[in-house]
């Protein structure tokens, strides 16, 4: 049980203040009836809630997967350019939704955006060695010496030691494609890790985070919720 109020806010971007005026002026009903009191308390998932004829959905968290493009923040909000979060879809949006997991500017991919902090810190925990798995496109092709330095463990151009990491090359020639899986997440880490080797990524998306796979039907910016089996495929990869 909750106040009404509390429970719009929860729910959507309004404000204390909004969800207040919207129920004063009779703009919100309760299972058919307008419910003009704020503070009047409900259970969400067993009322159904109307705000300006639109159904209420409920969660208590919610979990969405982007395909990010190019050109776009990953972060929660910035008062000059779009972020991954102003790319989900209205009826997704609410306070608290933070990227778990961030991206470069220009990398593309798998981002996983929710207002569970309790789940994205056992994600993003390095004691849980998630694995993320990425795609690259070099500017040179890798050498057997590189690709030995980085299951051993690549050493970056500044001393950092990272872990040991997975590297396949998927297309040979000039400018090859490899695909990469780290345990871990340092700041620019795949870019720096093959810098430390003589390479330069000229192009980068993540595809995966544990067992949750970037599904090929999203086109960038476009977005979708997770299943409960995806949800608990992240923490669960087995590596």
């Amino acid at each position: 049980m909750d106040r009404l109020d509390k429970i719009l806010c929860s729910q959507t971007t309004l404000t204390r203040t909004e969800a207040g005026r919207l129920i004063k002026i009779g703009r919100v009903t309760v299972d058919g009836k307008v419910c003009k009191q704020a503070s009047t308390k409900w259970d969400p998932a067993a009322h159904e809630i109307v705000v300006d004829g639109k159904r209420l959905g409920y969660a208590q968290n919610v979990y969405w997967m982007l395909n990010k493009p190019a050109g776009i923040l990953c972060v929660s909000r910035d008062p000059k350019q779009p972020t991954v979060v102003d790319l989900l879809p209205e009826e997704a949006r609410r306070k608290g939704l933070f990227p778990a997991g961030r991206l470069d500017k220009d990398t593309h991919g798998l981002v996983l955006i929710t207002d569970d902090g309790a789940f994205a810190h056992a994600m993003l925990s390095p004691r849980h060695h998630i694995p993320k798995t990425y795609r690259a496109v070099l500017d040179k092709p890798l050498s057997d010496e590189a690709a030995d330095a980085f299951r051993a463990g690549p050493t970056l151009e500044d001393g950092t030691e990272c872990l040991p990491a997975e590297v396949t090359v998927l297309e040979e020639g000039d400018t090859p494609l490899v695909e990469v899986v780290i345990y871990e997440g340092k700041f620019h880490q795949i870019k720096r890790m093959f810098a430390a080797v003589g390479c330069h990524v000229v192009w980068l998306k993540r595809i995966a985070m544990g067992g949750l796979v970037l599904d090929e039907q999203l086109a960038e910016g476009e977005s979708r919720p997770l299943t409960e089996d995806e949800k608990y495929s992240i923490l669960n990869e087995k590596h």
